[in-house]
């Protein structure tokens, strides 16, 4: 198992893919890590991963409201030229976005683990640490075990409050990037998610 996680470790850091597709290359092919990067190449992922260097200034900001007008949505995805930005996909990729934002529990608070604070990152690691160290167990075990779990914990969390990392509320076997880079691959252009911000009532 762990062979397998670090193949799939490996395929998304060269590629560039989303998780799922990464996992759907490996399993058509095998196991075969040559066989599965030629496989996301003809699927167009690693073409759409690579569309991601270039630069995205068009676009739409758009909002979304729930029903009861207590929660809502701003969110900003870019893209490259004004006509992607007008096409029905391009619009709907943009609504089920924001609507999962609106709906996730626990909701994202940044867009990618690049965008969090390096204070925030530290305050939370901070936190993993202090709890860690509440159990005997964990004082016990070797000094690289001990790092290696509070790295495992602390990826963890980044994936759970960013955007980009976390399951679709659409379709919960493929991540938001996941959503983003098939976008990317049918337009032929790169799109990114830029900002966002959610209110709720009564909440900060």
């Amino acid at each position: 198992m762990e062979n397998k996680l670090e193949l799939l470790k490996t395929l998304r850091d060269l590629t560039k893919a989303g998780v799922a597709d990464c996992k759907n290359a490996l399993k058509e092919c095998n196991d075969d890590f040559d066989k599965a990067v030629e496989w996301l190449r003809l699927k167009g992922i690693l073409k759409a991963a690579k569309l991601q260097n270039n630069t995205a200034t068009e676009g739409a900001v758009i909002s979304y409201i729930h029903p009861g007008n207590r929660l809502g949505v701003l969110l900003e995805v870019n893209c490259q030229t004004d006509f992607v930005a007008h096409t029905d996909e391009f619009k709907s990729f943009c609504k089920d976005v924001a609507m999962h934002i609106a709906g996730r529990d626990p909701f994202p608070l940044y867009t990618s683990p690049e965008n969090i604070p390096l204070a925030i990152l530290e305050k939370e690691m901070e936190f993993i640490a202090n709890k860690a160290n509440e159990d005997p167990k964990f004082e016990k075990k070797p000094q690289l075990i001990r790092t290696k779990i509070l790295d495992g914990q602390l990826d963890k969390w980044k994936k759970e409050v960013s955007l980009l990392d976390q399951s679709s509320i659409k379709d919960d076997k493929k991540t938001i990037n996941d959503l983003m880079l098939e976008l990317s691959a049918k337009t032929g252009e790169k799109i990114s998610i830029a900002r966002f911000t959610r209110f709720e009532l009564g909440r900060n």
